[in-house]
């Protein structure tokens, strides 16, 4: 469970000489000293177990390299090693087995009467990382710090809850540590009578309670929105907030593109209206292709006549779009070739490879630049190193859904939200698009500096 602010020691229980600051810089010289990713993960989770207070002044003073510990890109591997490195639970699970008594387990939280905001996870497709069950849960944790770190939301009103309604990964099957059902996942028919009990109990035992839904199978994650955004103030970040922050960027570097914004078009690989092409694992979508999924066909091409065609580089030349967004996780899926063909659509292309975690994602900062010649307005779903090229640096955007859920949660709870509207997740995209200083402006940056996070979320929850 979340960890309350560690008390004062009494007299004789601390040495003699002992300040709060110089304790907070001992503890960064020790993450520092860890040289893996993960080993620093696993030192900042027994930081936070120890003294909750200290771990989040360690995340708003060195926000910018805290972040990626908590978050993308270093929780996709504690996922993956979730049931290998565990100690003690972080939040609520609740499995197919308990089908019947949810509301009892839901009370069983240690802060039921604080809890404010919870973000429930089943596991089912974490970052790009797939199926990994019970082992979502360091998603449900990290997303929760950061709406700590980056909206000032108490920890004790935090709830992370992992549903735990089994695992098609046959590798968590025969794993002797994994810590779910080993049982694989059930019919829609169940998963739909277990989802309507646990959003019945969660109204009733929380009834002041922002639920987020994250990282569940793509078909459920838009049928449980549909179906229960209505029930409690609830949203799903992989499509709402995604979908925020995206259009944000795409907001803010259109100043950078000459080029007016009617006229730019877009191309989402992986999963887009008007003048948005979609292309998914099969190829271009179109009305009339076969085996077209119906969430996708709000997107399909009505006026597309020509012949099948799979090859992004066939695509980006057909289409000619002056923005190419990556939701495949496909390593690598821009190659050279892609990325010049999008500079001899506009002058300035503007280049989104949003796949998490960083392996996945399907391009890296540098190679965008190197072919594009340097022209490329870049975005990734997680952290780049900055470039030097022609002798100047650049900076990579990074399209982090922090920007938006918390302040957008912050808002939701302090206006007592019975839903979270479509307004609301556009107020905040166009919050987050105005949001750039002067000096990040004139450094082209996408996105303001993760630094003036809670500044944003304050202004967004408005």
């Amino acid at each position: 469970m979340e960890a309350r602010a560690k008390a004062p020691a009494a007299p004789g229980l601390a040495p003699p000489v002992f300040s709060v600051k110089a304790q907070l810089d001992r503890t960064l010289l020790q993450l520092r000293s860890r040289t893996s990713p993960i080993e620093k993960y696993t030192f900042l989770a027994q930081v936070k177990q120890a003294d909750v207070e200290a771990f989040y002044k360690l995340c708003l003073e060195y926000m910018s390299e805290i972040t990626p510990i908590i978050y993308t890109p270093t929780v996709g591997d504690a996922c993956l090693q979730y049931s290998k490195i565990y100690r003690n639970p972080e939040g609520l699970f609740i499995s197919l087995k308990d089908k019947g008594r949810i509301g009892n387990i839901l009370r069983n939280w240690p802060l039921a009467n604080e809890a404010r905001i919870s973000v429930v996870t089943d596991g089912s497709r974490i970052l790009g990382l797939g199926d990994l069950g019970v082992n979502g849960m360091p998603i449900a944790v990290g997303k929760l710090s950061l709406y700590v770190a980056g909206a000032g939301i108490r920890p004790s009103s935090t709830l992370p809850i992992t549903l735990d309604l089994g695992t098609n990964n046959s590798s968590n099957l025969s794993d002797p540590l994994y810590l779910g059902l080993r049982q694989r996942l059930p019919s829609d028919a169940e998963y739909d009578a277990f989802m309507d009990e646990f959003i019945t109990e969660m109204g009733r035992v929380y009834p002041k309670v922002l639920v987020q839904f994250e990282d569940s199978s793509t078909d459920h994650a838009f049928s449980y929105l549909e179906r229960f955004r209505n029930s409690l103030p609830l949203f799903n970040d992989d499509i709402q907030g995604t979908g925020a922050v995206v259009l944000a960027g795409l907001l803010s570097v259109a100043r950078l593109v000459p080029i007016p914004r009617n006229e730019h078009r877009i191309l989402l690989f992986g999963a887009g209206s008007a003048s948005i092409w979609l292309v998914d694992s099969r190829g271009l979508v179109y009305v009339g292709r076969e085996e077209v999924a119906d969430y996708k066909m709000y997107f399909a091409r009505r006026h597309y006549t020509g012949l099948p065609m799979k090859d992004l580089a066939e695509i980006v030349k057909y289409v000619k779009p002056t923005a190419l967004l990556g939701l495949s996780t496909i390593t690598g899926a821009f190659t050279p070739e892609v990325i010049r063909q999008m500079s001899q659509n506009t002058p300035r292309p503007i280049i989104f490879p949003l796949s998490n975690p960083v392996h996945l994602s399907e391009r890296t900062f540098a190679e965008a630049l190197k072919h594009s010649n340097g022209t490329a307005i870049f975005a990734s779903g997680s952290p780049f190193g900055s470039e030097f090229i022609g002798g100047v640096r650049r900076e990579p955007g990074q399209g982090n859904n922090m920007y938006i859920f918390p302040g957008l949660g912050l808002g939701a709870i302090l206006c007592r939200a019975k839903s979270v509207t479509d307004s609301m997740v556009q107020a905040s995209a166009l919050g987050l698009a105005g949001s750039l200083s002067w000096d990040e402006r004139a450094l082209e940056l996408v996105y303001l500096r993760i630094e003036r996070i809670r500044e944003i979320s304050d202004d967004n929850k408005q």
